[in-house]
């Protein structure tokens, strides 16, 4: 199916049989993706007498519960509601779908007392003001182990509070990327990239969103794309995720 559709008195082609998907498979079990030392995912069958919910062991129909952290478990996304006092539901936040992406990749730099930190400067050379209003960021070197990588512990690369601060400037609604937080691993629970993003608890930017733990392969290229940001409706701050992006003439 081919859309058009007009952004800033421009048209722009899509096509909707082509979509390049950026979340991660949450597999059962060690060999997943997980950060912040959170439980493994789990699926297990419904049992209820002689019922078991699984085809493999003689059920009619296969019928899982599942167990998971939206935010330590795979590709999330999620709202003000995650750091807030006050309660924020993704669902009610996350009002659209479809937004106009840019994609860049950006190799974090490494700093005195080794961490690995992508800074405003870095972004102000790769994304402009009203750009898009999503900024989907890939970091680089990039390779599948990120599809599997326990997180935890590791003081994984993360985002300055200040380049956050430069993407509100810049407009940026939903920002996507492939780590586990915008914030450090520990940082004493300051969450500075996080409340710079929201502008939380000054300016509340409700309808904004973030969009942790996706996965860009190295064939998707730099470049705008139509976003298609789909998400469950849990009554959470946060749901697992499926960016869908696409590519634009």
């Amino acid at each position: 199916m081919q859309i058009t559709f007009t952004r800033q008195n421009k048209t722009f082609r899509a096509d909707l049989s082509q979509p390049i998907d950026l979340s991660i498979l949450l597999k059962e079990g060690l060999e997943n993706v997980n950060c912040f030392y959170a439980p493994p995912v789990e699926y297990w069958p419904v049992v209820a007498g002689e019922f078991i919910g699984d085809t493999t062991k003689g059920g009619p129909v296969n019928f899982f519960n599942v167990k998971l952290n939206p935010h330590g478990n795979g590709t999330h996304t999620e709202c003000v509601g995650h750091i807030s006092k006050e309660r924020y539901v993704l669902r009610d936040c996350l009002l659209e779908s479809h937004f106009w992406a840019k994609l860049v990749s950006i190799f974090p730099q490494k700093t005195d007392d080794g961490d690995r930190v992508l800074f405003r400067a870095q972004l102000e050379e790769a994304f402009a003001k009203n750009e898009a209003e999503a900024l989907i960021i890939r970091t680089l070197p990039n390779d599948d182990l990120k599809k599997r990588t326990n997180y935890s512990g590791a003081n994984p690369p993360y985002l300055d509070h200040e380049a956050a601060r430069y993407l509100v400037e810049c407009g940026v609604q939903h920002l996507l990327l492939d780590l586990p937080s915008v914030d450090r691993e520990e940082d004493g629970g300051q969450l500075l990239a996080h409340r710079a993003f929201w502008q939380y608890p000054d300016a509340v930017r409700k309808h904004c969103t973030i969009t942790e733990l996706v996965y860009v392969p190295n064939e998707v290229k730099d470049g705008f794309y139509l976003l298609n940001l789909q998400t469950a409706s849990f009554d959470l701050d946060a749901s697992p995720s499926r960016p869908v992006v696409f590519l634009t003439d």
